[in-house]
């Protein structure tokens, strides 16, 4: 087994953790935790969103080795691979990086971090319940975007390796 044999299992590993990880974000958490009150909702979300941000260990080796092991898998494939093989390798990368990690740097991880800054005793009801309308519809929006867009990451690389 070559490099890009390795690169290519081990990203479509990682991309397709990273589908399941938004993917189980935008099913249960999210839906699980849109049933509490508003100052509950968002102090779940900072309790959970604090494990990701104190740079959860398996969290950032999955996330972050999905992007290497993606452009690694590009780069050593790229000679290797025909015209579909390169098209569905240069389609998952653009995808992935684009559809998945742009928007996950730009829009989810600002609010995700916005969140974080609330004093949820200090509010009043009002001020939950505005702090909550001004995060939960753009987050849930953007992380079902990047679930499917992650989805179909992994059904591209998957389609390469059976073409190997």
């Amino acid at each position: 087994m070559g490099l890009f044999q390795l690169a290519l299992i081990t990203a479509t590993l990682l991309c397709s953790l990273v589908a399941g990880f938004v993917f189980a974000w935008a099913i249960v958490v999210m839906p699980g935790i849109g049933n509490l009150g508003d100052g509950d909702f968002l102090r779940a979300f900072q309790v959970m969103d604090r494990v990701i941000q104190n740079n959860q260990p398996v969290f950032g080796l999955v996330w972050l080795g999905s992007v290497v092991a993606l452009l690694a898998s590009a780069a050593f494939g790229f000679g290797q691979l025909d015209g579909t093989g390169r098209l569905l390798m240069i389609g998952a990368v653009i995808v992935y990086l684009l559809g998945v990690q742009v928007p996950t740097v730009t829009i989810n991880i600002p609010l995700n971090n916005r969140v974080q800054t609330f004093d949820i005793d200090g509010m009043d009801e009002a001020a939950q319940q505005a702090a909550r309308q001004d995060f939960e519809s753009r987050w849930n929006y953007w992380n079902s975007v990047r679930t499917v867009l992650a989805c179909l990451v992994s059904v591209l690389l998957i389609v390469l390796l059976l073409r190997l």
